[in-house]
């Protein structure tokens, strides 16, 4: 069943600090949610596929930093497509 990243969630808001993504929206047929960053890699880590969509769709991945942090790779590139998804 495929999962998509529809919407995510910046922290800390208007910070002068490094913005991140703090939580996501995901769907899946028939069933939505919203997982934290740690819980969307967790997720991720477990074998599970998960994609923005574009076009093409672009598959989500893991970055293994401090603290781990989520990237899209696609076209054989790692790019920043979750950046340009809407915020919730």
């Amino acid at each position: 069943m495929a999962t998509y990243i529809t919407h995510i969630r910046m922290s800390p808001p208007n910070a002068t600090d490094h913005e991140h993504i703090a939580q996501v929206r995901w769907e899946q047929p028939g069933d939505t949610g919203t997982l934290t960053r740690q819980d969307m890699v967790n997720f991720i880590r477990k074998g599970n596929t998960v994609w923005v969509r574009g076009n093409p769709d672009a598959q989500v991945g893991v970055v293994d930093a401090t603290p781990p942090y989520l990237r899209t790779y696609a076209d054989g590139q790692w790019n920043n497509n979750l950046l340009s998804l809407p915020r919730f």
